[in-house]
């Protein structure tokens, strides 16, 4: 087993299916010394004026989304204080408190995130960036997919200017599923490979990894976020990487972790050091 942790799971209460101790359980019969819980701090005053938030409430994961950093601690103080009960009733595994934080902008962003994180303590942060911020409203992936021709460039260029700020601003441990707009078929063009280029470059000074995200093995695309394409760039660059099963419920655990340790050594990729 090339990798014998698991660090980017999600878990009921935000969007995930399963409790941190099923989590837990999970890892620990697949033989994982530690598992962290990762679940999503998204702040953004607009973000729930946004068209994906009603769908949010319906599928039943609006808590993942908060206006207010004030509305993001009252979430995560008592989870983390769960996490905190659990290492005592699990003595035999390292449970970590991490979360996957989306990276924005909008002014006073980081000054409060900045506070959040130095009263939260996290164990790390994954930086991620589901939305892009146009024409005064935030469009997540799925909008991007109906956007026309044209926006859906000016997205995508948007997207990958995101994901180099966010790694350049030195707020992250590593970087989550680099290349989003693939999921809803957008962004995999050899046209991107110069923006690719700059989001690994800007890893790479700020000395931080990017993840090798399973969840993207599918029967019609056999290989995970990101694309060969630009792990080979974090291989030249010497950019770390971290495998992440991207968690949602126990049976995720684990998933494909052997296909992307081959991958981590048929490229020769420097593995992130926990």
């Amino acid at each position: 087993m090339i990798q014998d942790y698991t660090l980017h799971t999600h878990t009921v209460g935000f969007d995930g299916r399963d409790s941190v101790q099923s989590m837990v359980n999970r890892a620990r019969d697949l033989g994982f010394k530690t598992i962290g819980v990762s679940n999503h701090f998204i702040v953004n005053p607009i973000i729930k004026y946004t068209k994906m938030y009603p769908f949010s409430v319906h599928g039943g994961y609006s808590n993942i989304y908060s206006s207010s950093f004030d509305e993001a601690l009252l979430r995560f103080v008592p989870h983390y204080h769960e996490i905190e009960m659990l290492r005592e009733q699990n003595p035999d595994m390292k449970i970590l408190r991490g979360m996957e934080a989306d990276f924005f902008d909008y002014n006073g962003w980081r000054e409060r995130f900045e506070m959040a994180i130095n009263i939260l303590q996290p164990d790390y942060i994954i930086g991620s960036a589901h939305f892009v911020s146009y024409n005064g409203t935030l469009l997540n992936s799925h909008d991007w997919k109906n956007a026309d021709e044209q926006t859906q460039k000016i997205l995508i260029q948007k997207y990958w200017e995101n994901i180099a700020r966010a790694a350049a601003s030195g707020l992250f441990t590593w970087m989550a599923h680099l290349d989003l707009p693939k999921k809803v078929g957008l962004g995999v063009e050899e046209q991107w490979v110069e923006f690719e280029q700059r989001a690994i470059e800007a890893a790479a000074k700020s000395k931080i990894g990017i993840e090798i995200n399973t969840s993207f093995y599918r029967s019609f695309c056999y290989e995970p976020y990101p694309s060969n394409r630009i792990l080979k760039m974090a291989a030249e660059n010497n950019v770390p990487v971290i495998i992440s099963d991207d968690a949602h419920e126990t049976k995720n655990i684990g998933r494909h972790f052997d296909e992307a340790g081959q991958l981590i050594r048929d490229l020769n990729l420097k593995t992130l050091t926990r």
